[in-house]
């Protein structure tokens, strides 16, 4: 297998077929996703049903117990047999080139782990004529100085060389502590200048809608997962809250 596509979700039923069907479009043919339910109570199962019973390639378990995205995470990665790992939230969606240009941009780099430029959309997919650029390259220093400039629809990186990896058990900001976990492995993550996906903005029920809460998640990733000293924690809080007020880190475009 090629690609292994890692997809939470949770009360999806709205959005989760327009994700599927945006890698059922790829120009890559050879992948699979690895769909894990946090506990749903809406239609999701019954939703999916169709694309289970028409694909093989497309796997959903149901954790036994609401848990979390990172849970749902690193169950998913858990089962992934690709040489490359994606991930695509089950709200958002990919252009359909998204993974054969990826893959052809790290193997011409060399990158074992990257990103790539998106769009933004509102919660009934009407384009909001904004995206968002990574940096072109982005070592662990640089990812918490920016508080996670890459977005999560976009990253990618090498399942071969790097292997597996468990998410960091917190709510929220568990995919920037996954990067993190990442980049003490491999020492870039490597950007695309180029809009390969669009990330829904707006949903009520997101656990990363509140920013103004997410302080507590973000002292909580530099202290009891990362593992840094009262000072340095600090500090990485200021970053965070500088990064929070003038959206350094991301070039934002108008499309």
């Amino acid at each position: 297998m090629l690609v292994s596509v890692i997809m939470p979700t949770y009360n999806c039923q709205d959005f989760i077929t327009q994700a599927l069907d945006s890698v059922l479009r790829q120009s890559v043919t050879d992948w699979e996703i690895q769909i894990v339910d946090d506990c749903s109570t809406d239609c999701t199962a019954q939703v999916i049903q169709p694309y289970l019973d028409s694909n093989p390639n497309i796997h959903y378990r149901i954790l036994p117990q609401n848990s979390g995205p990172a849970a749902a995470r690193t169950e998913a990665i858990r089962h992934a047999t690709g040489k490359y790992i994606a991930f695509l939230d089950s709200d958002d969606i990919w252009s359909p080139d998204k993974l054969e240009k990826q893959i052809a941009f790290m193997q011409k780099t060399g990158a074992k782990f990257s990103a790539t430029g998106y769009s933004l959309m509102d919660v009934d997919g009407n384009g909001l004529h904004i995206a968002l650029l990574p940096p072109e390259k982005t070592d662990y220093k640089k990812m918490i100085c920016c508080s996670n400039p890459i977005g999560n629809l976009s990253v990618m990186y090498d399942q071969s060389s790097l292997g597996k990896f468990e998410v960091p058990p917190i709510k929220k900001r568990n995919d920037f502590a996954l990067w993190l976990q990442i980049l003490k492995k491999t020492d870039y993550c490597f950007g695309m200048q180029e809009l390969l996906g669009t990330y829904r903005v707006g949903r009520a029920d997101s656990v990363s809608c509140n920013k103004l809460k997410q302080a507590k998640y973000h002292w909580q990733l530099y202290r009891k997962i990362e593992r840094h000293s009262l000072l340095r924690s600090g500090f990485e809080m200021c970053c965070w809250a500088f990064v929070k007020e003038t959206g350094i880190g991301l070039k934002k475009i108008k499309i």
